[in-house]
């Protein structure tokens, strides 16, 4: 027995000792509900929605009673298919719905392309779940963003290797990664950045390859099964909770890498797989252009359509979702810039669903972090829309990894690089917050460090695109041999120019990012693009803690040391001029107050005073081929480390000889 149901909430909710079932789709002219016993039911039960009862506007819905959380489910939708309007209806699909908090089974890609072939016996399917959960006494940490430290990594590959010495029935898992905990607590991060968990299709790869990273998402709702090792969706759904809730307790927050600008439903419209969105609506849920063609501001063959007032909503819905109930501390939009554009691809001054985020109150002690970029073209990096957001700095990465490797002409760049970009990252209605500069010099699109100072050259041939994939524009220096060597010194050298990426990484004034085994010196053989490869390639060698612990120490120790000082967590300062509320900066060169500014300089010392913290910082950054001896002002000065032998105290004054290729922090009482 069933009721005409409600239009709200979307989705399928537990409600009145049933479940009420409601779904966008104002251009169907039928809506089969499917109920499935369980993942390999072939014989459904099916319900036919009567557009005059079962239909208010633009939403169909239904409430079945009787029906408890685990109830699978999927929808048919009947309607037009004209494609040079955008109309793709096909009622041979089974399709996953849009709000669904659960996707589960199997499917064939394949399949989900070929237009009028059946798929029901190769489907995924929906589960209704229950937000019911026991949070004990969690809370989020909300940390401070001056004083936090992001730790960006894989779910699966945290843990998948056996070498982890995580049990193996939950290796690669969200019950795995907790294993860990007490690593990174050790490590020093404030924050884990989960490369994306929304359920992604996993087939959206060549070459009978594996989507790895997870940018191919199915709906912005449903948690991924296969990072869990449970077995029935409402397990699947607390398993990640149980995770968060261990990551509050040890007071580190969770940040989610989260695609809001594509579907795996990509490539063109009369080719792509029909799995959710397209089968519904596809000309509101995505950007098409005149003749019903996909627009692809991404590379990857669709776009969302952001700024269409009801996928407006449902990006919002799933923000809240993520964090009203799954209790997530922030997030990180990928390709962001994206999320600017009109319904016909043009960037917008104000883009309604950038400040609809930006602005909102259930949001508002959340971090979001912006890729201000898309694969179009588009960079907003200086005028990224909103107050808060905080913006990925490429350019932070790109100078750290060019002055490391010894380019000239980057001094300057450098100069800014260390100040949080002021005249990069802004906004166009508050002043400048260092902090809101995401530093990095690695992340998951691109080499290792190690591979940075390996490499000259890409190595993607595992890829099986002949090495056409992945950037060929990566700023490294392979130290005087291509990949592995025996030659010690060359070992030694890349060794610190790790240590110098490291300590310019977090001496610096922003919010600093790691990528997930670059503390151990984790190798990718070269490889900058392993979107496509879930193998011992792309996972965490924890074999390394014990080989390079000493370089796991260095940054460990480098991370405790810059949040233990509150100079470098002050959220403001001024440059060169004396303050004793706010701390200053000027640089200087060999001599005092004499900086190089010159194209052929490769050196620069960064000068911070903090009276109100009694600090007293004096940085020296030579990155010449030879020994550079550096003035030092009035005063008696301690060493605190140098990338060349580490963290070792003793005092000096007057002058210091700084070696080649050599960073060091010197600490002064003001």
């Amino acid at each position: 027995m069933t009721n005409y149901g409600k239009p709200w909430p979307l989705g399928a909710s537990l409600v009145d000792g049933g479940v009420n079932f409601s779904v966008f789709s104002p251009l169907a002219s039928k809506i089969e509900l499917l109920l499935f016993k369980d993942i390999h039911d072939l014989n459904p039960k099916v319900i036919t929605l009567d557009p005059k009862h079962n239909k208010s506007y633009y939403y169909w819905h239904i409430h079945v009673p009787g029906l408890e959380k685990n109830q699978l489910y999927a929808y048919r939708a009947y309607g037009p298919y004209i494609p040079e309007k955008g109309f793709l209806f096909d009622s041979t699909k089974v399709l996953v719905d849009p709000y669904a908090k659960a996707i589960v089974g199997e499917y064939d890609r394949g399949l989900a392309h070929r237009r009028g072939e059946d798929n029901l016996h190769s489907c995924l399917k929906s589960a209704v779940i229950s937000d019911e959960f026991n949070w004990e006494s969690d809370y989020m940490p909300i940390q401070n963003l001056a004083k936090s430290v992001v730790y960006e990594m894989h779910v699966a590959g945290f843990t998948r290797n056996p070498n982890s010495g995580v049990p193996e029935n939950i290796r690669g898992t969200y019950t795995g990664l907790l294993e860990k905990i007490p690593y990174l607590k050790e490590l020093g991060v404030t924050a884990v950045e989960l490369l994306p968990v929304y359920a992604y299709d996993s087939q959206d790869a060549p070459n009978d390859l594996t989507n790895y990273w997870g940018y191919s998402p199915i709906n912005f709702f449903a948690i991924h099964a296969g990072y869990s090792s449970k077995s029935t969706p409402q397990e699947i759904v607390d398993e990640f909770k149980y995770m968060v809730k261990a990551l509050h307790r040890a007071n580190i927050e969770v940040i989610l890498d989260v695609v809001y600008n594509h579907t795996t439903e990509n490539n063109a419209h009369n080719d792509g797989p029909t799995l959710c969105m397209r089968g519904f609506a596809n000309d509101s849920y995505y950007m098409l252009d005149s003749s019903g063609e996909f627009r692809n501001y991404t590379g990857t063959g669709n776009v969302i359509n952001a700024n269409h007032s009801v996928v407006r909503r449902m990006i919002r819905d799933s923000l809240l979702y993520w964090v009203q109930e799954m209790r997530v501390d922030g997030f990180r939009f990928d390709l962001a810039s994206v999320l600017s554009r009109n319904e016909s691809g043009e960037p917008l001054l104000n883009p309604p669903i950038l400040w609809s985020i930006d602005s909102d109150p259930i949001l508002a002690n959340t971090k979001i972090i912006a890729e201000p970029w898309d694969a179009a073209g588009l960079n907003q990096v200086r005028d990224f829309a909103g107050d808060r957001w905080i913006i990925w700095n490429d350019a932070f990465r790109d100078t750290i990894r060019k002055f490391v490797k010894g380019d000239k002409g980057e001094v300057g760049n450098l100069a800014k690089s260390m100040l949080g970009s002021p005249n990069e990252i802004k906004s166009r209605h508050t002043e400048f917050e260092p902090n809101r500069s995401l530093h990095f010099v690695t992340c998951h699109d691109g080499f290792t460090m190690l591979d940075l100072v390996s490499y000259n050259e890409k190595h993607n041939w595992a890829n099986g695109e002949q090495n056409r994939d992945g950037s060929t524009n990566n700023h490294s220096w392979n130290c005087g041999v291509e990949g592995e060597t025996n030659d010690v010194d060359i070992q030694k050298l890349r060794e610190k120019q790790i240590r110098n990426m490291f300590s310019l990484l977090m001496l610096s004034h922003g919010t600093p990012m790691l990528l997930m085994g670059d503390e151990l010196m984790r190798s990718q053989q070269g490889n900058n693009n392993l979107y496509c490869q879930d193998s011992p390639l792309s996972w965490m060698d924890w074999d390394l803690l014990e080989r390079n612990h000493e370089m796991f120490d260095f940054v460990s120790h480098l991370i405790k040391y810059t949040l233990k000082h509150r100079t470098f967590s002050h959220p403001t300062y001024f440059e060169g001029v004396p303050n004793e509320e706010i701390p200053f900066t000027k640089f200087h060169g060999i001599k005092q107050n004499e900086p190089d500014w010159s194209y052929h300089s490769r050196s620069l010392a960064y000068e911070i005073i903090a009276p109100m913290y009694e600090e007293h910082f004096y940085i020296i950054m030579n990155m010449y081929h030879e020994d550079l001896e550096f003035q030092l002002p009035a005063g008696d000065w301690e060493h605190v480390f140098d990338t060349e032998n580490g963290f070792n105290k003793f005092m000096l004054k007057n002058s210091i000889i700084c070696p080649a290729r050599t960073v060091i922090c010197l600490s002064s009482k003001t």
